[in-house]
């Protein structure tokens, strides 16, 4: 490992030293959302240099949170059981995050990726839980997806399928899940534009995605 060493025996110094380094916590976040290749990884994180993202690759391989595998003829990374335990972690700090944004600069994009995380972050399936079964056609910025709520259970994609409610919003939509806006307002406003579907649908959908401000 190509880590630094921070001279201090714990378990967080440990877990910053094998994911801590620029970008490889972003890896960790892109393969939580499934199995990705080179060339996918490199897509969505558009700005890292592509020495940086084979050096990350080959650290994370060689601390047992990523593996390579073969699927259809070509070498996909996927993380390990190992890996896959960071996804709490990486939920709790999203979450943690998204408290902090502020308007996006012009370079600053949202990819299917990070949205998919955002909205794994503010699920709240307790509240889920008590409502209908519900499928959104999101599109968030460049991000493009299907968002099925079935009680406690979350699934995010990039399929097409069929939808209760569509609708089409840019970072604003962070003041939607904040609960700094309420559904109406947010649609008055022109944050989220509702494609088809009942309007009011957009309450369920901020019930169901809100973190605290």
């Amino acid at each position: 490992m190509a880590a630094r060493d921070y001279g201090q025996y714990s378990g967080i110094t440990r877990a910053l030293e094998l994911v801590g380094e620029r970008w490889a916590m972003l890896i960790v976040r892109d393969l939580l959302v499934g199995p990705r290749r080179y060339g996918e990884l490199a897509a969505s994180l558009s700005r890292i240099p592509s020495n940086i993202l084979a050096s990350r690759l080959k650290e994370l391989q060689a601390a047992g949170v990523i593996r390579r595998m073969p699927r259809s003829r070509v070498i996909v990374y996927e993380l390990t059981e190992y890996g896959r335990e960071l996804e709490p972690v990486v939920l709790a700090l999203g979450a943690w995050g998204y408290r902090a944004l502020d308007d996006p600069r012009d370079e600053q994009l949202i990819t299917p990726e990070s949205m998919t995380i955002d909205l794994r972050s503010a699920f709240r399936a307790s509240v889920a839980a008590g409502l209908p079964p519900t499928a959104y056609a999101a599109r968030v910025g460049g991000a493009e997806l299907l968002v099925r709520v079935d009680g406690s259970r979350l699934d995010v994609s990039s399929d097409d399928g069929p939808a209760d409610l569509g609708f089409t919003a840019g970072a604003g939509i962070r003041r939607l899940i904040l609960g700094e806006l309420p559904a109406d307002r947010a649609i008055a406003s022109g944050v989220v534009e509702v494609t088809h579907g009942e309007v009011a649908l957009l309450d369920r959908f901020a019930s169901t995605f809100r973190l605290a401000a």
